[in-house]
């Protein structure tokens, strides 16, 4: 249906004109909802540059194509933009829109979430709690905004090891969005898995199981079995049995993950990254040692580059690293091409 619109709206006014952009900016919306990041980039780049010339930086459609584009490049991982990006769009909507504005909460939404993923816990919570405070009073408890704060802030909790914190907010959300949307909507399903994380962590086992399942058999039925929610199910479910030993079956699974993820997402999506390191610790567990070094030292170098040095992620690959007695980003692999398909060695 968008892809009707922006047609039609091409025909009838151009590429620059403002009902053209705001179709560009709809259809980078929601192509972000389906997953499909890259198209929805191409598609709010052009709305943000042509509502920049025509209504200036501080217009609300401005404000908006500025955040959904911070949006899109948090979820592929590109956080340093996504950071650059959505801190304009926070300081432009306090001074525009005040506060309490729907679409200002929503920007500073944004960044507390790129702050956990740069792994900034602290300042995260802070601006998460202030968020969710906030939509509560303006938007209601029930609000479809606020109900992602409240989960949002559960991550924050489980980044720091506060998980009895994190599943009080968790099921909290997820029986709010049972009522409030239905037993298969995407967002049910990503609170779900998330509980399930929640329970695996403090080792409840068969519950991160039994959870895990439901999840991935509804994503894979609802999603498809390329989208990026589905493929963080499975991811899931491969961990919930890599630490309950169960090393065949978590293999295939994070096989079919990461070769997924970088077809889909790129190998050096943070989410292909993480699956690089969960499948060397499935294939050490088996005493594959050779496989197991040759993918985490791959994950390690593109950790390096992609997130860099300091990032969590890296120094818990580098923990690891040591803890195998492998020499980290040898002299001999800087400048070589990174290209470690799983194809060269997974059979």
């Amino acid at each position: 249906m968008h892809t009707v619109v922006v047609q039609w709206r091409e025909d009838a006014f151009g590429t620059s004109e403002s009902p053209t952009l705001d179709a560009y900016s709809n259809l980078g919306e929601a192509l972000n909802r389906e997953g499909d990041w890259y198209a929805a980039e191409r598609f709010l780049q052009q709305a943000l540059r042509g509502q920049r010339e025509i209504h200036g930086a501080e217009h609300p459609s401005t404000l908006a194509s500025m955040a959904n584009l911070a949006s899109t490049f948090w979820k592929q991982g590109r956080w340093k933009e996504a950071e650059e990006l959505g801190m304009q769009a926070m300081e432009t909507s306090l001074k525009v829109l005040g506060q309490e504005h729907p679409d200002t909460l929503a920007s500073m939404a944004n960044l507390a979430s790129t702050y956990r993923n740069q792994g900034r816990w602290k300042e995260a919570e802070e601006l998460g709690v202030q968020v969710m405070k906030m939509r509560k009073r303006v938007l209601g408890q029930e609000h479809l905004s606020t109900l992602t704060s409240i989960a949002n802030l559960a991550l924050t909790y489980k980044d720091q090891g506060q998980w009895k914190e994190a599943e009080e907010l968790e099921v909290q959300v997820i029986e709010t969005r049972k009522r409030v949307l239905g037993q298969e909507h995407p967002d049910l399903l990503t609170s779900i898995g998330n509980l399930a994380s929640t329970y695996m962590n403090q080792g409840q086992w068969k519950e991160a199981e039994e959870l895990g399942v439901q999840v991935m058999e509804t994503a894979l039925r609802v999603l498809g079995q390329e989208h990026p929610d589905t493929l963080t199910s499975i991811g899931n479910l491969a961990s919930t049995y890599m630490n309950q030993g169960r090393w065949k079956e978590a293999e295939e699974l994070g096989v079919q993950v990461i070769e997924t993820r970088k077809r889909v997402l790129g190998q050096e999506h943070p989410d292909t990254l993480i699956s690089m390191n969960n499948l060397a610790h499935t294939f050490k567990h088996q005493g594959h040692d050779d496989r197991a070094i040759e993918l985490m030292t791959c994950c390690m170098e593109l950790c390096v580059k992609v997130l860099g040095p300091s990032h969590h992620i890296t120094q818990t690959i580098l923990r690891t690293m040591t803890a195998w007695g492998i020499r980290c980003i040898t002299e001999e692999h800087r400048g070589q091409d990174n290209s470690c398909m799983p194809g060269a060695w997974v059979d």
